[in-house]
């Protein structure tokens, strides 16, 4: 409950392990189980702040938040611009399309001149692997990684995990463990893998929390390096991928990133890896849609099921905001 003076409350106080705060959320190598747990907790409080009807307090006021997109992003860059503006922090919104770099100025000259308008985080989107990681050795403000080439996309796995805890505790079923939400469950995340930054979080944070992920798709799209994490297996039979699953994620094919490595068809594509309700019938009794989006309708997954009832697919894109709060919420203040 949010008091008189419209304060947000405190975080759920973590248990001793999770006590160590963190400067910035690029991937979750360094993340612990109950640290990220905390950070689920925390979003549900933000998700009080925004069922209220003025939805706003002003737990980041004072606070800068720059959001950097050097790639095109719809639901990512408006959710986080939200998420700040929802705790009062000031926004300032960088899209490369109209900046200096396109007359040669440098990414580090461009955060260098952005800087100086004395951002405190910088929420950051680039189309190669590892900027997000150069500018937090660049800045003295926090950097959140909204997504790097192929590698990670953080927050997208953590309103995942959000979304589907959610989920699994609305149907009723039996909780696990506090700190590993996910043991004896299991995601799998069907379609273009090799260019999937949101497959490669997600099997990341989903076996950090102690589920199992099963990675499918054609084997050209198949990263054998994911099947060396622990509890992530790779397949190219979805009936095989499906079976006893607690949730099906399906992926966009990323034509632009595929290069010379084309699918035979579409069609053919469609065929083998589109996900439809006979696969779902292998599935768990309660088991939930998932897609990180852009959705192609009747591509990745049949249109019955991502506007059926058991689809999270509108609940993951509004479960961005209060968990991109409790991201900016905790780094900010907890830094403090």
């Amino acid at each position: 409950m949010i008091g008189a003076a419209a304060q947000v409350p405190p975080p759920p106080t973590p248990p001793a392990a999770a006590a160590r705060r963190h400067r910035h959320l690029l991937d979750f190598t360094d993340w612990t189980a109950e640290e990220v747990v905390s950070l689920l907790d925390t979003a549900e409080v933000m998700a009080q702040v925004l069922a209220r009807p003025v939805k706003r307090v002003p737990a980041l006021q004072g606070y800068t938040v720059a959001t950097l997109f050097f790639e095109d992003s719809t639901r990512t860059r408006l959710s986080f611009e939200r998420a700040a503006r929802a705790q009062s922090a000031d926004v300032i919104s960088f899209a490369a399309g109209g900046s200096s770099l396109r007359k040669g100025e440098s990414i580090r000259d461009t955060l260098r001149t952005i800087e100086q308008l004395q951002a405190d985080l910088y929420v950051v989107r680039h189309p190669s692997a590892g900027v997000p990681h150069q500018l937090a050795r660049w800045t003295n403000g926090a950097v959140v990684n909204a997504g790097d080439g192929r590698h990670a996309h953080p927050t997208q796995a953590l309103l995942d995990a959000y979304t589907l805890r959610a989920a699994l505790t609305a149907a009723g079923l039996p909780p696990a463990e506090r700190e590993r939400p996910f043991t004896g469950r299991r995601l799998a995340v069907v379609g273009d893998v090799e260019h999937s930054r949101v497959a490669r979080s997600n099997a990341e944070l989903f076996t950090l929390l102690g589920g199992e992920v099963v990675l499918c798709g054609p084997a050209a799209l198949l990263p054998r390096e994911l099947s060396r994490l622990p509890g992530v297996h790779l397949t190219a039979d979805l009936r095989e991928a499906v079976t006893g699953a607690d949730a099906v994620m399906a992926l966009r094919i990323q034509h632009e990133r595929l290069g010379p490595k084309r699918l035979p068809s579409l069609a053919e594509y469609v065929a083998r890896y589109q996900v439809r309700p006979a696969h779902l019938e292998l599935a768990a009794p309660h088991a939930f849609v998932m897609h990180p989006g852009p959705l192609n309708r009747d591509v990745e997954v049949a249109s019955e099921l991502a506007d059926g009832e058991r689809s999270l697919v509108e609940r993951q894109v509004a479960s961005g905001v209060p968990v991109r709060m409790a991201v900016l919420y905790s780094l900010l203040v907890g830094k403090k």
